[in-house]
């Protein structure tokens, strides 16, 4: 598919959305049911989700979606902050256009860089019957 197939496409389903997301829902019109509570919640989540996905389609290349999607298979959290961090950048129009897989290699750097956890081991040395103090004896 060429890339104005993929955006009219994009284009559809947000405006399908959309349109399901203006209406009174069955939610809306009966806040005393939990069960339809948690299945908007879980909608929500779904739409959110959806969005994500197809900004970071836009975003990156295909060789650096699977990078990313291999980084969150290992450590979620880091893949998260690299994905609102590639979002923000779309958003502000800071991206020039698709990223690579080494840019987004580039880009992981920097976070690990921000997140780095500094470690530091402290001794307490207790001195209790130091025999060096205690050489007064003659």
């Amino acid at each position: 598919m060429a890339d104005d197939e993929l955006e009219a496409i994009r284009r559809q389903r947000m405006a399908e959305l959309q349109s399901k997301h203006g209406s009174l829902s069955w939610n809306q019109m009966n806040p005393g049911d939990s069960s339809n509570d948690q299945q908007g919640q879980q909608e929500a989540k779904q739409r959110e989700t959806e969005m994500r996905n197809s900004m970071l389609a836009q975003v990156l290349d295909q060789s650096a979606r699977a990078r990313l999607s291999n980084l969150a298979l290992v450590k979620p959290e880091k893949a998260k902050a690299v994905e609102n961090y590639l979002i923000q950048m779309a958003r502000m129009g800071q991206l020039g256009g698709k990223i690579s897989e080494t840019g987004l290699i580039d880009i992981l750097e920097k976070v690990s860089q921000q997140t780095e956890k500094k470690t530091t081991v402290k001794f307490n040395r207790r001195k209790v019957m130091d025999s060096d103090d205690d050489e007064e004896d003659d």
